[in-house]
């Protein structure tokens, strides 16, 4: 037999029952759910159970709810069932001052439909005639911000889906959380909606058709104040954004953070520059002083040069005059005036072409020997240097003849740019070219001009032909270039050379034989030239003189025969060029 424990206190709990006639005292331990009740008693200083304690406080929030719905009785009995969505439900039942925190056993208390299903009291929650849809506007904020929207966004939070809607806070709130705040109603995911206010019952429908078509109206309709309350709750966030003194501290502290930043950048950018300057100036200083070293050494190496140059110069010029008086104290070595003087043209040969060792050993071999050896050491070593002459002569014609073969071959072989091009026209054409430079106006029809006024083989050319013949020209190699160069300088070594004639006058005892530089000018002589024109103006003392000694290599003479070489030449040109110029006016 199991007995159950009375409300008593200490080690055990004495529990009499009449079973019998006669009584029995017996001391029992509580176990199970009654060693429970009965700690729970004990901490709570109650003498009852912990069961009975429960039910009584059901039995007092039930005689709670049954005071408040006999509260609001009286009122029920002038309600009008079929205005039902008109009416305050919550008020209905005596819940208008906790409304939708209403519990549900306080809405189970009351016996009425539609706050009882949840989603006829969501639909009625979110049409609830006491709720304020108002949104402040940007001047009602403008002093106190947190004052007017903090609330606003405190009664908007309890259309969330999501729970702990976050606060507006207040200045001192960081950025994070205020950007977290607005990233919230930005995206506010609202659940209201508004069936409850639907026009028609699709209940009362009498067929499918028409019950249909009641459900489409309900849905547009629900879905235009659906968006009308979404943008009620985008205008609250834009008027709050626009209007939040903590933005406007925010965006500050951002510009003044750019600018900060911004001027660091440039701070760090001049720097950079100035450091790149500072190092480009240091190079260009050590560029420049390692090109004055590198100019000072050149210019050094140049007067070395000079200073050897000039010595051996005037050793050669010591050997010539030594070869000449040798060769004159022998009577050059005939007794018949013409065999002297052609002995005199072969010494000169021998001036121009031997080089310092050799006038050496060949001086030292006629002041040393007899006359008949002299002679024989002499005349070997003319005729070396006129076998060495005659080779030089024909390798220099054969490339010549070569060159024109490819001349020709380049020109097509035929055509007005093939037509009789002579080597007299060759040379006209490079000397024309090389008169009327690059740039130089109407230029190739200047040349062709110039070589039909003086050309010998009579044959006109044209722009055409002589632009023809010069792309050809420059496709020659080096050497070709040379052979027509020397071709040319022996044409004018021809033509221009003094030779002495053959007579019966007895030579002067000065007469030394010609003695003319007749290499072609480079052009590093050529500059040279030019600037000692302009360093000794025509008034200056003894200018020839001082202009030959500029130009190393070159005589007064040969100074003075270029000067006048350059001066045609400046002629030729500006009367090649009138002659087109009048030629295109009469076109004109």
């Amino acid at each position: 037999m199991l007995l159950l424990p009375s409300a008593a206190e200490g080690q055990g709990t004495a529990i009499s029952h009449a079973l019998t006639s006669a009584s029995t005292l017996c001391q029992v331990e509580p176990v199970g759910r009654w060693f429970e009740a009965f700690v729970k008693r004990r901490n709570r200083n109650a003498s009852a159970s912990f069961q009975e304690l429960e039910d009584k406080k059901e039995l007092s929030e039930e005689s709670e709810d049954e005071e408040l719905q006999l509260e609001e009785f009286p009122m029920l009995k002038t309600l009008d069932p079929k205005d039902w969505k008109n009416q305050d439900h919550y008020a209905v039942l005596g819940l208008g001052h906790v409304r939708y925190k209403a519990t549900q056993r306080q809405i189970k208390a009351a016996p009425y439909e539609m706050l009882s299903d949840p989603v006829k009291r969501r639909a009625f929650n979110s049409v609830d005639p006491t709720f304020d849809n108002s949104v402040p506007s940007k001047s009602e904020a403008k002093d106190n911000f947190f004052e007017v929207f903090s609330p606003v966004f405190e009664r908007n939070s309890r259309w969330s889906n999501k729970k702990n809607v976050p606060k507006l806070g207040d200045m001192n709130s960081s950025f994070e959380d205020v950007d977290a705040f607005y990233s919230f109603w930005y995206n506010f995911d609202s659940w209201r909606e508004f069936s409850y206010l639907d026009e028609e019952e699709k209940e009362k429908a009498e067929c499918r058709d028409e019950r249909r078509w009641i459900e489409k109206q309900n849905r547009a309709t629900r879905a235009q104040r659906k968006k009308e309350e979404m943008n009620r709750i985008r205008t609250l966030v834009d008027n709050a954004y626009s209007c939040d003194p903590r933005i406007k501290k925010f965006k500050e502290e951002e510009k003044a953070k750019k600018e900060a930043e911004k001027k660091a950048k440039a701070e760090a950018k001049r720097k950079e520059q100035e450091a790149k300057e500072k190092q480009r100036q240091a190079e260009l200083e050590a560029a420049r002083l390692a090109k004055e070293k590198e100019e000072e050494e050149v210019r050094q190496q140049a007067l070395l040069a000079k200073k050897e140059k000039d010595i051996q110069k005037k050793a050669i010029k010591k050997e010539r005059q030594k070869l000449r008086n040798s060769c004159k104290t022998w009577n050059h070595f005939s007794d018949n005036e013409a065999e002297r003087v052609k002995m005199m043209e072969e010494v000169e040969k021998l001036c121009d072409r031997l080089e310092l060792a050799s006038l050496q050993c060949l001086n030292e071999t006629l002041t040393s020997s007899t006359k008949e050896v002299g002679k024989a050491a002499l005349e070997k070593q003319i005729e070396e240097i006129n076998e060495q002459i005659r080779k030089e002569k024909e390798e220099a014609e054969a490339r010549m003849r070569q060159a024109s073969k490819n001349a020709e071959k380049s020109t097509g072989g035929g055509g007005n740019g093939s037509k009789n091009w002579s080597e007299d026209d060759l040379q006209l054409l490079i000397k024309a070219v090389n008169l009327f430079p690059a740039g130089t106006n109407s230029r190739w029809e200047v040349i062709a001009n110039y070589m039909n006024i003086h050309s010998s083989s009579g044959v006109k050319r044209t722009a055409k032909d002589v632009i023809s013949k010069a792309k050809s020209l420059q496709k020659l190699d080096p050497h070709q270039k040379d052979d027509i160069n020397k071709k040319a300088f022996d044409k004018f070594k021809k033509e221009h050379g003094v030779v002495p004639q053959a007579d019966n006058a007895t030579p002067s005892e000065r007469f030394e034989g010609p003695c003319t530089d007749f290499t072609p000018w480079t052009t590093e002589e050529q500059k040279l030239l030019e600037q000692a024109l302009k360093t000794y103006p025509v008034n200056t003392p003894e200018r020839w003189e001082k202009i030959a000694e500029a130009v190393p290599g070159r005589t007064k003479k040969d100074c003075m025969k270029r000067y006048k070489e350059l001066v045609e030449m400046v002629k030729a040109k500006k009367a090649a060029q009138e002659q087109v110029l009048n030629a295109s006016r009469a076109k004109k």
